[in-house]
Order: structure tokens, then C-alpha cells, then sequence
């Protein structure tokens, strides 16, 4: 499997100006971006929607594994909501890799608030090593 990386993903394409932009870097804990939900993803009033909780995840597994050396796409994500997210709130969303194994990296991430580090939603992750490629015009 061949994956590119073009800029327009919803969860961290710089070039998306509809998605959420996230930019993960590497650390010590992993990879780590912060964020604060705005109110068009709400669910609920005053809260973020579920699949945007999952979605942040979802991109902290798949950048912990870029990091790492080992890109892919995810095969499996299983969140655990622990309470809801408040829109504006300040999150920082962190992710890294547990273990490889042959083809298959598996990954845990979770999200919390960045100022009182109290947890919103945790998830581990099975994601296939793919090759990817980056498009000259979006570099990395």
C-alpha cells in the first residue's frame, strides 16, 4: 500500500482550511500537539462532538508512528470517553508507540486538558506500516 501526504487531511492538512490543522511534534512523551475545539465542531451545547475526540486520537497514533519512523494508516482505534470536551477548552493530545511488529505498530493516545491535565478520552491504536509519499509541492 502506497499512502500520499498532500496537505488536504482533515485532521492535520495545513492546506484544509476546513479541518483542524493539528500540528504534532515530536518529545520525550511523544508526539504532542495542543488545540482548542472551535464551536463548529460542537455536539451538544458547549461541547465537542465524540467524532472529533476520536479524530484528534486517531491523527496523535498516526503521527507518534510517523515519528517513529514507521507511517501508516490506522486499522483499529478504540477510544474510551472519560468526560466530554468543552469547546475552547485548552487540550494538549499526545500519542506514542507501544511496540512494532512486522508490518503492524501499535500505538495509545490520549487528550487532556492542558492546563489542570485532567483526562477527556483515551484511545490505543493497531496501525499497518504503509509506504508513503509526499508531494513535492506541500513538503515536510
Amino acid at each position: 500500500m502506497e499512502v500520499t501526504f498532500d496537505g488536504h487531511c482533515f485532521g492535520c492538512g495545513q492546506l484544509n482550511t476546513d479541518g483542524l490543522q493539528l500540528k504534532f511534534t515530536p518529545g520525550p512523551e511523544g508526539s504532542v500537539a495542543e488545540y482548542q475545539v472551535p464551536e463548529r465542531f460542537r455536539s451538544w451545547g458547549g461541547m465537542a462532538h465524540g467524532g472529533m475526540v476520536s479524530l484528534m486520537l486517531d491523527e496523535a497514533v498516526g503521527w507518534a508512528a510517523w515519528h517513529a519512523g514507521h507511517p501508516g494508516v490506522t486499522g483499529r482505534l478504540q477510544v474510551s470517553f472519560r468526560r466530554p470536551l468543552r469547546l475552547g477548552e485548552p487540550i494538549r493530545i499526545v500519542g506514542k508507540v507501544e511496540s512494532t511488529r512486522r508490518t503492524l505498530v501499535y500505538a495509545s493516545a490520549y487528550i487532556e486538558n492542558r492546563d489542570d491535565h485532567s483526562r477527556v478520552a483515551d484511545a490505543t491504536a493497531t496501525l499497518m506500516e504503509a509506504k508513503t509519499v509526499i508531494d513535492p509541492a506541500v513538503g515536510k
